[in-house]
């Protein structure tokens, strides 16, 4: 399947003029979607052809989403974590953490998050929004929702909800700059989910993901009302460390549910290195360091945030980089604390 895709990939790149979308098979059905479930006028509807007529084909796209981090650094954890935990993005984080800590402040209050998962998913997908993606909204979600070899209907479904974002919002299809998936702002939503779950949190009046309000909010809603059985739950941990107690064992590993419990696992041989109640909803993830593999016990909130992303190295990722920023804030208050007794003995 993989050299398939590969190939498909290839055959594209070759392409890489402007396209008139207007011509292609499957743009009757994007406008009788839009003009039959989202009550589009036939203006509204000429706007969408103006767009589709402008839209450029951009294969490479394709292959950065089929060729993305995630799948090609795969099985190598120590390749892929220097990425998203490391000095930097841990260090930017906390003074992200500190300059907003009124809104972090809210979306726990509110939402049960904490500042630091919230802060995590930001640090993971836009560096907490200082890259949020070069490529316009229109040509990466008509390239891949027309053209992706394998994964065309869920982009097309995004880019019907993109044209409905936009009429909503009364902007136009051209403006938006995002991912090369289509996702946007510094929270990096696709289209449906910004109509969805996007928050106006500064009261505005615009659900605005390029701003750290509305992104920091629209995240802990996210994460919470996304999917009911996943849903964020406050004060759980994300993950644990675990080990065997014995050589093998024979438990499904790297899921994006918790498909065992705290109890069946232990039975089955692994061990948490906290004490949980043998009911905890629980998954073993497998990280292979090298020529070792390194285990954890994932949670409910682990779940919750493959929602966002359903790949086990990135949720570690957020998962990893969530607990160095409550390490740094720890330091940092430590810190803090002890400056007025060297200042006295001084």
């Amino acid at each position: 399947m993989r050299n398939l895709l590969t190939a498909l990939t290839l055959s594209l790149i070759a392409v890489t003029a402007a396209a008139d979308y207007t011509a292609h098979a499957k743009t009757p059905l994007l406008l009788e979607k839009l003009r039959d479930n989202y009550g589009f006028s036939d203006p509204e509807l000429n706007t969408v052809s103006a767009a589709l007529k402008d839209a450029q084909t951009l294969p490479k796209l394709i292959q950065s989403e089929v060729q993305n981090k995630e799948v090609t650094l795969l099985p190598n954890w120590d390749a892929y974590a220097p990425i998203h935990v490391n000095a930097r993005n841990i260090a930017n984080g906390l003074q992200y953490l500190n300059d907003n800590r009124q809104w972090f402040a809210r979306a726990e209050a509110e939402y049960g998050v904490p500042p630091t998962v919230v802060a995590a998913i930001l640090g993971v997908e836009t560096k907490y929004g200082t890259y949020t993606g070069k490529y316009r909204v229109l040509d990466a979600l008509t390239t891949q929702g027309f053209d992706h070899p394998t994964r065309s209907p869920f982009f097309f479904s995004e880019l019907t909800q993109f044209f409905v974002f936009c009429r909503d919002s009364g902007r136009n299809a051209a403006d938006f700059l995002g991912s090369y998936a289509g996702a946007m702002g510094n929270a990096q939503f696709m289209p449906s989910n910004y109509r969805a779950l996007a928050v106006d949190y500064d009261g505005d009046g615009e659900k605005n993901l390029w701003s750290a309000p509305d992104a920091i909010g629209s995240i802990a809603n996210y994460l919470v009302h996304y999917d009911a059985k996943r849903s964020f739950r406050r004060g759980e941990p994300l993950i644990v460390p675990a080990q065997l107690s014995r050589t093998t064992v024979d438990i499904p590993s790297n899921g994006r549910v918790a498909t065992q419990t705290v109890g069946v696992l232990r039975a089955a041989g692994v061990e948490s290195a906290a004490m949980l109640p043998a009911t905890t909803p629980a998954g073993l993830i497998e990280l292979r360091r090298g020529a070792a593999m390194e285990y954890w016990l994932g949670l409910n909130n682990f779940y919750a945030i493959q929602t966002y992303n359903p790949r086990v190295f990135y949720a570690m990722a957020v998962a990893q980089l969530a607990n160095a920023l409550a390490d740094a804030q720890a330091t940092a208050a430590a810190a803090d604390a002890s400056a007025p007794t060297a200042r006295h003995a001084q």
